[in-house]
């Protein structure tokens, strides 16, 4: 069984690995770049990755490349935004004509063991839920973007749609957002894609089945999410406000000051986009930004970052500790020790792979290469590129070739490396008869 679950993993791993080739050839071909020179091979694969792995870091401005380069884009972008639920599971069933045992518990690994739905029927609904919030988004958009850019309105409210709702962050303008930062249509309808897509299908689909078929209770993994989500962003919305009022913020008027705070507060769990320049905000509101992209979304949903459950679970062991079975009790509902250890776990792997990617990152940019990068830049980078964020203070598109790599490598450990660590292993446990005696070990 262990066997065939690391097979199906290195399938897994192949197939983004795949994707993000094919749109690498797709963008180095001259008729995708429509910009000055050639475009290098080191920005089309690092453009392929940043849209494969939803995250919206770019080298290059996207609005250089072509309409068809554009529209490659976008196709990287909805692959990766369905996620490796979704595309694991329908590479699965074709490779094999049906979707194994395995492969149907990888699936289910996404979700919640209490959710009982066939896999084949959790793909169809993500797929036909991933369209109609896209359509419905473009067509929002589209009322805004007709008044600003009316002879190309509709591609851009599809791009921005689908870039959104799948927490890309990608923009067809130079600024991103920026000149859209008072415009309410824009901004509300952005923010809910992002919401959405950084919830979960299986909290979408929770919610549903509660409000239409009238259940009683959420599931705890549903009650968890919802409850951190609005904490998240209503305090985040609040402290933005509170730090940038005089700051960034200044020349909006009280209205406009709220709505763009609540913008900030949204978009850096996983999202990207922006309507104030990141390198404007003041250190105390970057410091908060890393600890949202770090943390991310919802799990089993399009967003990156170690998931808000993860966080949640490991920040009610740290300040409420276990009880004596090494349980939590949260919503008159207990979680087990084993995942506990497992979110825990989780988290420090998380830490690791992302202190290594800053320290290779302060070695070819600031040692190797001897370039004067800000510091804070290239920690900046390390936790937008690890949480598939795309925010970035202007330092990605002066790397070097070697520090654009590392980015590239750390875009997609934080979105296929995390969800592969994510797959509890299937693995038996032997049966001490004799065990070694318990050691003391001093903690703290």
């Amino acid at each position: 069984m262990l066997k065939a679950q690391q097979s199906e993993k290195a399938r897994l791993f192949s197939y983004f690995l795949g994707v993000i080739a094919l749109g690498t050839v797709a963008l180095s071909l001259p008729f995708s770049w429509a910009g000055e020179g050639r475009l290098a091979f080191t920005d089309a694969l690092f453009t392929a990755t940043s849209a494969v792995c939803v995250t919206g870091l770019i080298t290059v401005d996207t609005a250089s490349y072509s309409r068809v380069g554009q529209v490659v884009i976008l196709l990287l972008i909805q692959a990766g935004g369905l996620g490796i639920i979704t595309f694991s599971t329908i590479y699965l069933a074709r490779l094999r004509g049906r979707i194994s045992l395995t492969g149907g518990r990888v699936v289910r690994a996404y979700y919640l063991q209490s959710v009982e739905v066939e896999p084949r029927r959790i793909v169809r609904n993500i797929v036909i839920v991933t369209l109609a919030v896209e359509l419905l988004g473009a067509l929002a958009l589209y009322q805004g973007f007709r008044r600003s850019v009316p002879e190309r309105a509709g591609f851009v409210s599809v791009f921005h749609s689908i870039s959104a709702f799948c927490n890309a962050g990608f923009s067809l303008f130079s600024n991103n957002l920026e000149s859209y930062t008072t415009d309410v249509l824009v901004n509300v309808t952005v923010m809910l894609l992002i919401v959405l897509g950084g919830l979960g299908f299986v909290v979408l689909q929770d919610v549903a089945a509660t409000t239409l078929v009238q259940r009683k209770h959420l599931s705890l993994h549903t009650k968890i999410v919802l409850v951190m989500t609005a904490v998240f962003i209503s305090g985040a919305a609040l402290l933005y406000l509170l730090l940038e009022q005089g700051r960034a913020l200044a020349a909006l008027w009280p209205g406009q000051k709220i709505m763009a705070s609540l913008f900030q507060a949204i978009t850096p769990r996983t999202a990207g986009f922006n309507t104030v320049p990141q390198a404007a905000l003041s250190s105390p509101s970057k410091l908060l930004t890393l600890l949202l992209m770090f943390v991310g979304g919802g799990s089993g949903s399009i967003a990156g970052g170690i998931k808000i459950n993860t966080f949640f679970i490991v920040l009610v062991m740290a300040l409420q500790g276990p009880d004596s079975r090494g349980e939590v009790t949260l919503f008159k509902r207990k979680i087990s020790g084993a995942r506990i250890f497992q979110a825990v776990m989780y988290m420090m792997k998380a830490l690791f792979l992302l202190f290594g990617s800053i320290l290779l990152l302060t070695i070819t940019e600031r040692w190797f290469s001897r370039h004067q990068v800000d510091i804070f830049s290239l920690v900046f980078e390390s936790f937008s590129a690890f949480g598939t964020v795309g925010l970035s203070l202007g330092a990605t598109s002066n790397l070097t070739v070697m520090g654009k790599l590392v980015i590239v490598v750390t875009m997609f450990m934080g979105r296929i490396g995390l969800l592969a660590l994510a797959i509890p292993r299937s693995r038996p446990y032997p049966v001490h008869v004799l065990d070694y005696p318990e050691g003391e070990v001093m903690i703290g």
